[in-house]
């Protein structure tokens, strides 16, 4: 038992072979046709974005500002070289 598919629109219906191809006619009439399988398009693949890389900070060692206290330039001294002592930990 053979089944075809019928198309009207956006409708498909399936119909044994043998009552369509009795029927052609009438089935022309009511606006019906065979169902022709059209192959799908394959989806284009999306290029994937540049995952981009953070920039290494660059450590700059400080600088005495003008009418800074020395206290001021100490501490940011201390935390400098913290800095650059936790970057070269990691790179080991």
């Amino acid at each position: 038992m053979e089944m075809v598919k019928l198309v009207k629109g956006d409708r498909v219906i399936k119909r044994r072979k043998l009552d369509y191809d009795n029927n052609k006619k009438i089935w022309a009439i009511r606006g019906w046709e065979l169902y022709v399988a059209k192959p799908k398009p394959e989806p284009k693949s999306e290029p994937k974005p540049k995952v981009e890389k953070p920039k290494e900070e660059t450590l700059v060692r400080p600088k005495i500002r003008e009418n800074e206290s020395a206290e001021n330039f100490q501490e940011r001294l201390k935390n400098y070289e913290e800095a650059v002592s936790k970057k070269t930990k990691k790179a080991k």
